[in-house]
């Protein structure tokens, strides 16, 4: 196994491990702004009741959520949360918080005003359900195929094929589950996304919006964050 990537500092990003990305236990510490042994009491309880799971390298003990449903848990449950009432209190902070809101990943799948777009204009236009839950409709399993997502790929994984996940900022759903992750993927592979620093934020480019544009119809305005 290789050695995990050195980083002076962690990502500029609201809520830690929702980047997929693993972290020393003095690094959440330090996000959270509690003690080293505070934070490994609370780790430890957390991977003792399977919400974490540590990976060890050398000395190093890094951690990361468990699993994409712990990761669609914390989702939902911040998104019933009350709204922050602190405001930003510098112009930088200001722009990241609207970058997140604007663009993020939530673990692995789309979120943020994009994810819920996408979402939207796939209900929209019959490619997924969302009257009992999600489900993939035949027409979107074919539009899948038609801008080169392996469906089948994303069938053989254990986990929900869609699945419903309220988003934390727009308070609507976006797709997570076995497609979202595979679009996300997608999006990625194609640079219709970028990364934004070394956070969960993300960039629609310009290819990306042509692709909006072309395979869903979402124009540019649909993502404006007011």
């Amino acid at each position: 196994m290789g050695a995990w990537p050195t980083r002076t500092r962690p990502p500029a990003s609201r809520h830690w491990l929702l980047d997929g990305r693993a972290w020393t236990a003095s690094e959440l510490a330090r996000a959270a702004q509690v003690s080293r042994p505070t934070a490994t009491e609370h780790l430890n309880r957390l991977v003792e009741g399977g919400l974490l799971a540590e990976m060890r390298q050398g000395r190093h003990r890094y951690l990361m959520l468990a699993s994409d449903r712990t990761a669609h848990l914390i989702e939902e449950l911040t998104a019933h949360a009350p709204a922050a009432l602190v405001p930003p209190r510098t112009l930088s902070q200001s722009s990241a918080n609207r970058a997140l809101a604007r663009a993020r990943t939530c673990y692995d799948h789309l979120a943020g005003r994009l994810g819920v777009t996408v979402t939207q204009a796939m209900t929209h236009r019959g490619l997924l359900r969302q009257d009992a839950g999600f489900a993939l409709t035949d027409d979107g399993a074919a539009w899948l195929a038609q801008i080169g997502v392996d469906l089948a790929a994303a069938q053989s994984s254990r986990r929900p094929l869609v699945l419903s996940c309220l988003d934390f900022t727009e308070r609507r759903p976006h797709l997570a589950g076995a497609v979202g992750a595979a679009l996300h993927r997608h999006f990625l592979a194609r640079a219709w996304v970028v990364p934004v620093g070394s956070g969960r934020a993300l960039r629609v480019t310009d290819e990306g919006g042509a692709a909006l544009r072309d395979h869903l119809g979402v124009a540019p305005g649909d993502l404006t964050i007011c």
